[in-house]
């Protein structure tokens, strides 16, 4: 069975880059090749990347034209966007449209042959998913910034969310990927 991946950009307080608060200039500014090769690397390692109407809008705009070295694996690993109003995902390659309950659509996601599956994209849809208990493992990007403002990663949560360390990166940007298992869960490579 896939494991589904929350992948995210963060400052170091816990903020997201998809508010204006600077977070998305300092992950645009980081200059680091050894970063940008393992992130690439990272991407190509994904069945498919799952995201909101509104992350998969702004990014249908951006990477079919795009020359940013992660354009590639963006462009051709395959898309879900979840959205009950989205009739037609044609301006962006490789893109299926699930529309049904969000649960019930991952677990089929889950269950197919390939690659861990990716979620990407706003911190609303990606609450979603958080609340839902779907989240197999957080793969956060902590950028060396701090802003004081801006929408947490994690949403409210009724109980503590119990995480485990699986692996954790440094880059001489002062970038650093932890990899986080969600403690209660077991995936394919604990078994």
């Amino acid at each position: 069975m896939r494991k589904l991946i929350l992948g995210f950009y963060v400052s170091v307080d816990g903020k997201s880059a998809d508010a204006d608060n600077g977070i998305r200039d300092v992950m645009m500014s980081v200059d680091d090749d050894e970063q940008e090769k393992y992130f690439v690397d990272q991407l190509w390692e994904a069945g498919a990347f799952l995201m909101g109407r509104n992350s998969w809008e702004a990014m249908a705009a951006f990477w079919p034209t795009s020359d940013h070295p992660s354009a590639k694996a963006m462009n051709e690993i395959p898309k879900v966007v979840f959205s009950r109003t989205l009739t037609s995902a044609d301006s962006w390659p490789e893109t299926r449209i699930a529309s049904g309950d969000t649960v019930e659509e991952i677990n089929k996601l889950k269950a197919e042959p390939g690659k861990d599956l990716v979620a990407a994209g706003g911190t609303e849809f990606l609450h979603s998913l958080i609340k839902l208990g779907v989240v197999d493992e957080f793969r956060l990007w902590v950028l060396p910034a701090a802003t004081g403002k801006g929408a947490p990663l994690f949403p409210e949560l009724d109980q503590p969310l119990n995480l485990r360390l699986v692996k954790s990166t440094a880059f001489p940007s002062g970038v650093l990927e932890l990899i986080y298992a969600v403690a209660d869960k077991q995936t394919p490579s604990d078994s």
